[in-house]
């Protein structure tokens, strides 16, 4: 008998241990990202959760992208039926997969040149989300008469990656009657500007609001996060460049935003999209940087001690050509054009929160999000740039 109340004590004791580690891990963490179906519904296949069924079929343009598999991850986890457009081979699309359960994703091969592919794409989906876009015009090889028989010329320029192809994507939705569509662009798009990726990103958000007037605008700032080319930029410059330059001394400011709150803010217009029809949402983060300010933000992390060197623009710029030739360039004449203007919203807050109800641009705060600071996430991938790892400056390690 004094056997069994000892064992019975010690699994007592056992339990109230695991629930106390459970609660202290509990409060310690950030909430993860659940699926908010929990229990399989009446009528329905699966076990519920993943496997539920949203009631919405979404298709997805530009899922590859950074923003994108963010997107693609949520659209997953809540059960949306996806259809999702490839232009490449099979398997640059397959790290996607495993966002979705069994059957819950549809990965359709397309050309941004064929109309008829896009619309297979769409097919009967009620809502498409383009996030298509580029940060450099592509180059590839074709032939000519004359030696050396190859040319080296522009594949897919800003005028068809930011305005035609959105806005084809938009007159496929008018024609095939789909209810909503979501449209990434840009928070510094503007007809006012050197840049020719802003510029044509303005376009294309006009050529799409032409083309289907209840389309939902997403503009977001620069984005960072672990695939970024903002944060990441300096690191890897500092990296592989003699020198780390700094265009017209990095006075322009910039107001970062973190890729996965952008990706939340998409989540909640896919949850209610009647309500943000024809409207523009800005996303933008909680505070705004100069360049040079950023560059000294990453090396304190990083531990790199780069040459940074101040450039005037057009120096920059004719610099710039010859990265342009590279596949994926580190440094475009377009870039110096747009790290040398502010990047950051049109208004404060106070400003946003203070227009006329009718045409108002919603914010992260109409959406109930709280912008998160590069500050939280930086470190977690630019460690990896310090020399020795993460743990070099600890004690029996080295």
């Amino acid at each position: 008998g004094g056997r069994g109340r000892n064992r019975m004590l010690a699994t007592k004791a056992r339990t109230v241990s695991s629930v106390s580690k459970t609660v202290t891990r509990s409060l310690a963490t950030q909430a993860p990202v659940v699926p908010r179906i929990l229990d399989r519904r009446e009528n329905e296949t699966g076990p519920g959760g993943r496997g539920s069924d949203a009631g919405l079929k979404v298709a997805v343009f530009g899922a590859s992208g950074m923003l994108g598999r963010y997107v693609c991850s949520h659209l997953g986890t809540n059960g949306f039926m996806t259809s999702i457009a490839n232009r490449g081979d099979d398997l640059e699309m397959r790290f996607l997969k495993p966002m979705f359960e069994l059957g819950r994703s549809r990965f359709v091969f397309y050309s941004p040149r064929d109309r008829d592919s896009m619309a297979e794409v769409i097919a009967d989906s009620d809502l498409v989300i383009n996030m298509t876009g580029k940060y450099y015009e592509t180059k590839h090889l074709v032939e000519k008469k004359s030696f050396p028989y190859l040319d080296y010329t522009t594949n897919y320029s800003f005028q068809e990656a930011n305005i035609e192809i959105p806005k084809t994507i938009a007159e496929l939705c008018t024609e095939m009657q789909v209810d909503n569509l979501i449209h990434v662009s840009s928070i510094n798009a503007s007809s006012d500007t050197n840049s020719t990726w802003t510029k044509t990103k303005f376009e294309g958000e006009m050529a799409v609001r032409e083309a289907f007037p209840w389309a939902t605008v997403v503009r977001p700032s620069q984005m960072f996060g672990h695939e970024d080319r903002l944060l990441n930029w300096f690191a890897n410059s500092a990296q592989r460049l003699p020198v780390v330059p700094m265009f017209e001394g990095g006075h322009a400011l910039t107001q970062p935003v973190y890729a996965v709150d952008v990706a939340d803010a998409i989540q909640k217009i896919v949850d209610a999209p009647d309500k943000f029809e024809g409207r523009t949402v800005d996303c933008f983060g909680p505070q705004d940087y100069s360049y040079k300010e950023l560059a000294a933000f990453v090396y304190d992390i990083t531990g790199q001690q780069p040459n940074i060197v101040d450039v005037p623009k057009d120096a920059a710029k004719a610099v710039a050509k010859g990265f342009n030739l590279l596949g994926s360039p580190m440094l475009t004449p377009d870039m110096v054009d747009l790290w040398t203007e502010d990047f950051i919203p049109s208004m404060t807050q106070e400003e946003y929160d203070a227009q006329p109800t009718k045409d108002k641009i919603f914010t992260f705060k109409d959406l109930d999000i709280e912008a998160t600071p590069i500050q939280k996430i930086a470190f977690n991938y630019l460690h990896r740039f310090r020399e020795g790892g993460h743990f070099s400056l600890e004690k029996g390690y080295h």
